[in-house]
């Protein structure tokens, strides 16, 4: 045991980078993603209460994945018949129900990896999008339903009946709902994985609450699913191509935080921070991608990063090719949000009014209306315009939608700096 450091630091961490690994194990045994998250949390709530007392267990991770696991297989014993008890004793304390663990252990091994394995199964066609997006992101992003409701503009009591839907469906399906599929059918699924793991990874990559800015390991658990994927599926474009936007935009992480945690926005990144090797591996993963066309959303965006990854300032971007770029992705995926990119693209290279005429139509966009972001990108524009004090209540506007502290204090600083001129 280790008690140098604050039990419930080290839980609050651990929950983060293991809770899916956790999950996933548990639902191998009681085949029902309702159950298994409620049995890994059982397991938190015990570590809240030991591990104070008793101190931190030398691997804290095994420990929540073992008491989650045995607290599966007593609940098993609970509920089966005594033959069935006896069969499951026999078996049981390697954690292996006989018959329940075939067809995820089969999946698991055909697609390489447990996580994933659990993340295919809970795509489930019978779950609605909506639904299964939410509690996905629960399960292997570890966000919680405020965090979700806020990535997404809509309110927590809609994504947590979203999550409860999608568990309920799952559970009406059978035990066979967590069987992973294979042929035709996982490739069907494939689009649906993607989207998660891109979630995921953007969770990680500008964190939409808390105090953190970014959180690296929701990052490096969705990069680590990707590579897993892009080696099972070597002629899927799109999953190449997913894999060299994350490659690519996790190279400037250790940028995009300053010395004391607070953000630094790509104009005033060290480039020479940027990860050389991560851009090598992002660039060789677009051009793999690139072999097929037409390109799809996740190549379309990577192919914007490379952008940014092969300019030597912000300056020296190409950014007429970003704005095109956009323009492509919003016709492929319309959505507000690709429309707010492009306006940044366009303001910098044809100036700040043509930007803010793209911005001007995304003003009466609802699923904009609490996104931070429309504000701030107008800040910029209007004070490039020498329009201060219309950029000063933008800024007003922004901070009223923030979210994370470190992008509040972000912007309380663009605005004094502003009000001061």
């Amino acid at each position: 045991m280790t008690t140098a450091t604050d039990p419930y630091t080290v839980l609050e961490t651990v929950w983060r980078m293991e809770s899916a690994r956790i999950v996933a194990g548990v639902a191998r045994v009681v085949r029902d993603v309702g159950r298994a998250e409620e049995l890994a949390h059982d397991a938190l709530v015990a570590a809240m209460e030991q591990w104070p007392a008793e101190g931190v267990p030398d691997n804290p991770g095994a420990w929540l994945a073992a008491t989650a696991r045995r607290r599966a297989i007593d609940m098993i014993r609970r509920e089966q018949t005594l033959a069935r008890k006896t069969e499951t004793l026999e078996a049981g304390e390697s954690g292996v129900v006989p018959g329940a663990d075939a067809a995820v252990g089969d999946g698991a091994a055909a697609v390489g990896d447990e996580v994933l394995a659990l993340l295919f199964a809970t795509c489930h066609p019978a779950v609605a999008r909506e639904s299964r997006v939410a509690l996905t992101l629960r399960l292997f992003g570890g966000l919680t339903t405020d965090e979700i409701a806020h990535a997404f503009l809509v309110p927590s009591p809609t994504i947590g009946q979203r999550i409860s839907r999608a568990k309920k469906r799952l559970a009406g399906v059978g035990p066979e709902a967590l069987a992973v599929p294979v042929g035709d059918e996982l490739t069907a699924r494939l689009g649906a994985v993607l989207e998660v793991i891109y979630l995921v990874f953007n969770e990680g990559y500008a964190a939409t609450t808390g105090v953190d800015w970014t959180r690296p390991t929701l990052c490096v658990e969705a990069m680590r699913l990707g590579r897993v994927l892009a080696a099972r599926s070597p002629g899927e474009a799109e999953v190449h191509g997913l894999v060299a936007l994350m490659e690519l935009q996790a190279s400037r992480l250790r940028a995009r935080v300053g010395p004391s945690g607070e953000p630094v926005l790509l104009g005033d990144q060290d480039r020479a921070q940027w990860d050389r090797m991560l851009i090598g591996r992002g660039l060789a993963a677009l051009a793999r991608a690139e072999e097929t066309m037409p390109r799809g959303r996740y190549t379309l965006q990577a192919a914007i990063a490379a952008c940014h990854a092969r300019a030597r300032s912000t300056d020296d971007t190409d950014w007429a090719a970003i704005a095109g770029l956009y323009a492509e992705l919003a016709a492929l995926a319309p959505s507000p949000v690709v429309e707010l990119n492009r306006a940044v693209a366009v303001a910098r290279a044809e100036g700040p009014e043509a930007g803010l005429a793209v911005l001007a139509p995304l003003a009466d966009e609802p699923a904009l209306a609490g996104y931070h972001l429309l504000p701030a990108v107008r800040a910029d524009m209007l004070t490039t315009l020498g329009r201060v004090d219309e950029a000063v209540a933008e800024l007003d506007r922004a901070l009223e939608l923030v979210r994370t502290v470190a992008e509040r204090e972000l912007l309380e600083r663009r605005r004094s700096a502003l009000a001061g001129t």
